[in-house]
């Protein structure tokens, strides 16, 4: 058994681990929560874009939102291991965060790699998309939510619908008019008139542009984040130690 002055000073030391493990642990739950909404957007605004790569939708909004979802409850875990004060309950809580720190690691290198054949197949997709497009069956319906949610038109920009059997006949699509009111069937099958009454980016070039013209930030944000794991499993690790010692001492 220890002397009381030696458990007095290991005191102040585990409130103090405690309370930066909290603070990190709401962090940690924070983005879970931004997971989730990314998960939901990318569900509503962005799953007819991916799904154009299959036959079938994409299930990359779901993976985030559940991913999300996770994170959240382990970060609840994870405040009420410390405030427990459990040595168990905070290992546990320390695996979990190397788990996700690997995935992250391993996710984002892939998708930095593989980043343009990624880009390669959405491309082949879209326009294949835009070659069988018939103003009626589900892909078709699926560019027409892509352009009107986006603002885009074509892949790269509206004048790509020129090479296409639907523009011979019908014109441009209707979808990718700013104002439907304004696009008559003689303005959409003429492309200098349509100019000023479409959206004049592409599709594939907004998003890819978009995420390019960021990439340094996004992997700054994702390698930065994924990093961030490793101070909740240093502070978890160390929090338990002290928690095991102080314990063993007054035995």
């Amino acid at each position: 058994m220890s002397s009381p002055s030696r458990r007095l000073q290991t005191k102040p030391v585990i409130t103090c681990l405690k309370t930066f493990l909290i603070s990190y642990s709401l962090i940690f739950w924070l983005t879970g929560v931004i997971l989730l909404a990314v998960g939901v957007w990318g569900k509503v605004r962005l799953e007819a874009f991916f799904s154009l790569a299959s036959e079938k939708s994409t299930n990359a909004p779901y993976v985030l939102i559940g991913t999300g979802a996770v994170i959240v409850i382990f970060g609840l875990f994870g405040c009420f291991a410390t405030c427990r004060g459990s040595p168990w309950m905070l290992k546990l809580y320390a695996m979990f965060l190397i788990l996700v720190f690997l995935a992250e690691l391993v996710a984002g290198i892939s998708g930095f790699v593989f980043r343009h054949e990624i880009k390669d197949i959405l491309r082949v997709s879209y326009k294949s998309a835009m070659d069988k497009y018939d103003g009626t069956g589900p892909q078709s319906k699926t560019l027409d939510t892509i352009q009107r949610n986006l603002e885009c038109c074509g892949s790269e920009n509206y004048t790509d619908w020129e090479n296409t059997d639907y523009f011979k006949s019908n014109g441009i699509p209707e979808s990718c008019c700013k104002e439907s009111d304004n696009c008559t069937p003689d303005v959409l099958k003429n492309p200098d008139k349509a100019a000023t009454e479409v959206y004049p980016v592409g599709c594939f070039s907004k998003v890819t542009d978009t995420m390019e013209s960021n990439l340094g930030i996004i992997a700054g944000i994702s390698f930065g984040i994924a990093f961030f794991q490793l101070i909740g499993v240093f502070l978890a690790c160390c929090l338990s130690r002290y928690i095991t010692n102080n314990q063993y001492e007054m035995v």
